[in-house]
Formats: C-alpha cells, sequence, structure tokens
C-alpha cells in the first residue's frame, strides 16, 4: 500500500520532517492549518509529509468507505482491533519515513505525529521503527496493539521523546485510553510530556502552543 501525500515545506534545505497523519473521515489537508500556527524558525526549514488515509468501509459506521488507517469494529477501540489494517498502515509509514532518508533526511530529524487514528499510527509505527527518530506527537489518540509493544519496539528508539495530548471532554476517545497510553509508555522508560485539555476531541490554541514547544526541543539536537 502507497500513500498519496501532501507537501510543505517552510523554506529551502529543510533540516527536519514532520510527518503528521490525519483521524477518521479527514484527508492530508485536515492538518495544514495547524502546521502553519507552528513557528518553528529558530530550527530552520522544515519539510512537513501530510499523507491521505485510504479508502476503507468503517465497521462502526455501517460499513460506510471512508478514509481510515484501519477498521474500527466498535465503540471499545481496545477490545477487537484491527490488526491486519493496523499493520500494513505500519507498514506504509515506515516506507514514507525509508523515502524521506533516501532523501537525505536522517532518520533523527523526524518527527512522527498524528490525530486520533493518526495518533494510534504514529505510535505503532513510531515505537517499532528500526532507526532512531526525532520523537512521536500524539494527538487525542491511543496505543494500539499495546500488548505486543514489550516484544515489538524498537530498541534503537528506546527512551523516544514522545508527547501525548488529550482533552478532558473527548467523547470519541475516552480521557482513560490516553491516560493508560500514558502509563503504559512510562512504564517502558519512554518519557512523556504529557497534556490534558479542556476541550473535546479536538486540538486547541494553548495545545498546539505546547507542541510547538516540545517540537523545538526535540529538534534542537544535531543529525547525527
Amino acid at each position: 500500500m502507497s500513500l498519496e501525500v501532501i507537501e510543505a515545506q517552510t523554506g529551502e534545505q529543510p533540516v527536519a520532517t514532520i510527518l503528521i497523519m490525519h483521524g477518521l473521515g479527514a484527508d492530508g489537508r485536515d492538518f495544514v492549518p495547524v502546521a502553519e500556527q507552528l513557528d518553528l524558525s529558530s530550527v530552520g526549514p522544515v519539510r512537513f509529509l501530510f499523507p491521505n488515509a485510504p479508502i476503507l468501509p468503517v465497521t462502526i459506521n455501517g460499513g460506510y468507505q471512508m478514509p481510515a488507517w484501519y477498521d474500527i469494529l466498535g465503540a471499545d477501540l481496545t477490545a477487537g482491533q484491527d490488526e491486519k489494517g493496523m499493520r500494513q498502515t505500519q507498514a506504509a509509514v515506515n516506507k514514507l519515513i525509508e523515502r524521506e532518508t533516501s532523501r537525505g533526511m536522517p532518520a533523527n530529524r523526524i518527527v512522527v505525529a498524528g490525530f486520533s487514528q493518526g495518533c494510534a499510527m504514529a505510535l505503532m509505527a513510531g515505537l517499532r521503527y528500526p532507526e532512531r527518530l526525532a520523537g512521536i506527537m500524539g494527538l487525542s489518540g491511543y496505543l494500539p496493539l499495546a500488548h505486543t509493544l514489550a516484544a515489538e519496539r524498537s530498541a534503537a528508539n528506546e527512551g523516544l521523546p514522545v508527547f501525548l495530548a488529550h482533552g478532558k471532554r473527548d467523547d470519541v476517545v475516552p480521557l482513560a485510553a490516553a491516560t493508560a497510553t500514558r502509563d503504559a509508555l512510562t512504564t517502558q522508560g519512554y518519557p512523556v510530556d504529557w497534556h490534558a485539555y479542556d476541550m473535546e476531541h479536538s486540538v486547541c490554541m494553548e495545545e498546539i502552543a505546547d507542541m510547538n514547544q516540545w517540537l523545538l526541543g526535540v529538534l534542537a539536537q544535531p543529525a547525527a
């Protein structure tokens, strides 16, 4: 599976890449306005990648076909998971990262990020990626296939910085799923920068400011 990608750069010869995956039913354009509000000028030019999810039938929505990184089988996101779909998307995300490194971007200058379903895939792919990344940024999501992480996580990304943010009134991905994700990652030694906001299943300005500060920190490190 190959993914269509929207690209944007803040200048010539970018020194970092941020790959952002949208949520269920959206597309790559969804997070372009958020990226435009980030000020990473002190780091240097940045390339943004906004991939489009494939069109899939989604069980929880009556089989209606829509952009989705994987199928959602029911309201309990962790009770039954579309492992096959998740692993297919993981492979596609790996290919996007590999494309960036083939263009000359070191893996440790790449941040993998996402919202909701995109957050789940950022965590799944990033924590298992075989080369050291810059970090993972997860918004309003959860840790998929959590029971396999200990066996499958990448040694290269041990201790990888993770930014997690969630709405306290989220009725799509419950706050409890996000705190469980935070606790699971912390237990396995990942430094988690955790934030909870008075919002629903969305993004707020305070969150964007916190994302900006975290990105400046993880991208301040020079390339290997």
